[in-house]
């Protein structure tokens, strides 16, 4: 049978290794060249360019605030605060109920801040607050250093015409206070903690009437 016999190769030579064909492979290997973690990083965009950059982007960001308004009032939305919207018609409407302790007058307080002074009133809200001082913070001589101060106010609007039940519900948040320094800092860090819970407390009030707004009579 016709091959290469050991022969006809010179001594410690070895056959020679086929080349691959010009039109096929991945081709010569390209030389690795260093690279630093900032050549790799892509380029950034320049000032200007992204979301509502450069000229034409910011002409079509105020376009867009300029025209949302107009879009949303003609699809029959009217935002809460705007003349008309549901802000604007409990204004001077709601009657809230006479306070008869310090969390109460400070809840009052709010709620007439956000809503107004009763005038045509139309409505009549009535409340019942719960608070809770929780013990969080204890030194090693079992002292507590840090209060959670936990309160719930469940309220109800009713029509003053017929009495009859429109909106309603439970609002509940937390505020803290610490309880080290003197006895005087630790009652004014109690109050202040009192106060801010009922803002908020009130003010989640406001938001869930103004929710609903649109469905009272």
């Amino acid at each position: 049978m016709p091959g290469i016999g050991r022969g006809s190769l010179p001594s410690g030579t070895c056959p020679p290794t086929p080349s691959l064909p010009h039109g096929g492979g991945r081709g010569p290997v390209a030389p690795v060249t260093q690279r630093s973690a900032s050549d790799m990083a892509p380029p950034s965009p320049r000032v200007g360019e992204g979301w509502g950059g450069g000229a034409s982007g910011g002409r079509l960001s105020r376009r867009f605030l300029l025209l949302a308004p107009l879009a949303l009032a003609a699809c029959g939305f009217t935002p809460a605060y705007a003349p008309g919207g549901g802000a604007d018609r409990l204004l001077g409407t709601i009657w809230v109920q006479d306070p008869d302790t310090k969390a109460g007058f400070d809840l009052v307080e709010r709620l007439e801040e956000r809503l107004g002074r009763p005038e045509a009133v139309r409505y009549d809200l009535a409340y019942v607050i719960t608070t809770e001082a929780v013990g969080v913070g204890l030194t090693e001589e079992s002292q507590i250093t840090r209060y959670n101060l936990k309160g719930v106010v469940d309220y109800t609007l009713t029509e003053r015409a017929t009495g009859t039940r429109v909106a309603g519900g439970r609002v509940q948040s937390f505020t803290a206070y610490s309880a080290t320094g003197s006895t005087v800092a630790g009652l004014a860090a109690e109050e202040d903690a009192a106060l801010r819970l009922m803002r908020i407390l009130a003010d989640q009030i406001v938001a869930r009437l103004i929710a609903v707004s649109a469905s009272l009579p």
